[in-house]
Order: C-alpha cells, then sequence, then structure tokens
C-alpha cells in the first residue's frame, strides 16, 4: 500500500480543480486528475469522461490497482448553462445534471467499495451557494448543485458506519474559466428582452471579481483535514452570512431579494 495518501480530483485541469491539485502536491500526496481531454502534467492524468459509467468504473479501478489505496475523492467536474427555464431544450437540462450531479453520483459509486477496503477515506464534493440561493436563468445549475447536497447528506449517513466521511464545499462567485465557459441560451431575449442577459451579465461581474480558486483549494485542504468536517460548508465571510441568513429569514424574503439582485 501506498504511504502517501492518494487523492483523486475531477476537472483539476484548470481553476479550482487545478488549485485543489497544486495544494495536495505541495502535501506531499499522490495525485490522480480525471477528465475527458486537457491534462494537468504534475499529475498522475486518466483520461475519463464523468459521465460515462464504463469509463469511471474503470479508472478507478486502475487507481487502486496502481496505488493499493484511494484516500480522498474530490468532485469537481462540473460546468454552467443560463436561459430561462422555458426555453431550455430537455437535452441542455440533462446534459446540466449529467455532469454536475450523475457524474459525481458515478465517482462516489465508483470509490465506495475501494475505500471500505482501506478502512475509510473522506469524499468531499464541490457544490455551489447557487443550491440554498437558487439563481434565475441559472435554474438548472442551481437544481444540479442542489441536488448534489441531498447526495452528499444521504451519503455521509450511509457511509458513515465504514468510517468514510463525505462533505460539500458550497463557494460563492469564483474568477476561473467557468464563466467563459458557461453555455448561453438566448432563444427566451425575444420574449424576456434584456432581462436575461442583464442577469448572466451580473452573475459574471460577480464571479470576475470574486474569490481565487486557491482560496476554494485552501478550504478544500481544510475540510481534507478536519477531524469532523460540517456535511454542508461554505468560505468567505460574505458567503457564511448568506448561508446563515437563508435559514433564518423566511423563503419568500429570501428569494425576494436573489430576484432583486439576479433578475434583471
Amino acid at each position: 500500500m501506498n504511504k502517501k495518501e492518494v487523492v483523486v480530483i475531477t476537472g483539476a485541469s484548470s481553476g479550482i480543480g487545478r488549485a485543489c491539485a497544486e495544494a495536495f502536491l505541495r502535501d506531499g500526496c499522490v495525485v490522480y486528475s480525471l477528465s475527458r481531454s486537457k491534462k494537468f502534467d504534475d499529475t498522475c492524468h486518466i483520461t475519463c469522461d464523468v459521465t460515462d459509467e464504463n469509463q469511471v468504473e474503470a479508472a478507478f479501478g486502475e487507481i487502486f490497482e496502481k496505488e493499493g489505496q484511494i484516500d480522498l475523492l474530490i468532485n469537481n467536474a462540473g460546468f454552467g448553462i443560463s436561459g430561462a427555464v422555458e426555453f431550455t431544450s430537455l437535452s441542455q437540462a440533462k446534459k446540466q445534471f449529467d455532469v454536475n450531479f450523475f457524474g459525481c453520483f458515478l465517482c462516489c459509486r465508483a470509490v465506495c467499495g475501494y475505500m471500505r477496503k482501506n478502512n475509510g477515506g473522506r469524499i468531499i464534493n464541490i457544490s455551489s451557494m447557487a443550491a440554498p440561493l437558487s439563481i434565475p436563468f441559472q435554474a438548472f445549475y442551481s437544481a444540479s448543485k442542489s441536488a448534489v447536497n441531498s447526495l452528499t447528506l444521504a451519503l455521509a449517513n450511509e457511509l458513515r458506519p465504514f468510517n468514510i466521511s463525505v462533505c460539500a464545499l458550497m463557494p460563492g462567485d469564483v474568477r476561473t474559466s467557468f464563466t467563459q465557459e458557461r453555455e448561453k441560451e438566448v432563444s427566451g431575449e425575444s420574449v424576456y428582452g434584456d432581462i436575461i442577459a442583464k442577469s448572466v451579465a451580473q452573475m459574471e461581474h460577480d464571479e470576475q471579481n470574486g474569490m481565487s480558486p486557491e482560496r476554494i483549494a485552501k478550504a478544500v485542504h481544510a475540510l481534507a483535514r478536519k477531524k469532523n468536517p460540517k456535511p454542508l460548508s461554505t468560505t468567505g465571510a460574505n458567503y457564511k452570512l448568506f448561508a446563515v441568513l437563508s435559514k433564518l429569514l423566511p423563503v419568500r424574503a429570501v428569494n425576494r431579494i436573489i430576484g432583486m439582485i439576479y433578475g434583471g
């Protein structure tokens, strides 16, 4: 068995995933990155589409065969779509869930048995503040991250008897290429006018003036090292305040505030 901690990160070629990979490499870990094409050269890279069940199973099997252990999984792979719900096609909505939710699920499922063999491990899912605070014109991204939170909470209870802990980090706005890679459905503009564009522009402004991916990686690293991490947490004083207010204020009030900010 490898004496070094073996860490698997999805979406590690850029942004939060790459910053996480760098943090754990500095910590002396063996880091495996899973992605469809892009490669972060300092990691042990395996080409893997997280939406492909067979590829995911093969990737984790290969890692365990080489290393004899998998200690930490960081589910970071994801992307965003924007647009009005009524103008979003079923295929677009499914694609959003295939990557953000089902990709996370497949990786969680694949690693469970290997972590049990090693009598423990940790899974950290990268969620979003859009999970508790659903964003207009980004409904399916918000819904996919809310689903990740639900999966995290259920899985945490299921795996506790096996010394496998599961938690999710819900970042707020972060400066990464995620903003530029967002897929935009603009056909609804004929009905909504410039409301959609204004809403998305506000989100993109906030993202590009948000936290650095290194700050999120620091929070992920802290979760990995914490003895009993909260099942759901965020980072940054403002976002921690938002998380608390979302629980204390009436849902109608919270949703109205979000609508005022991102309603276009």
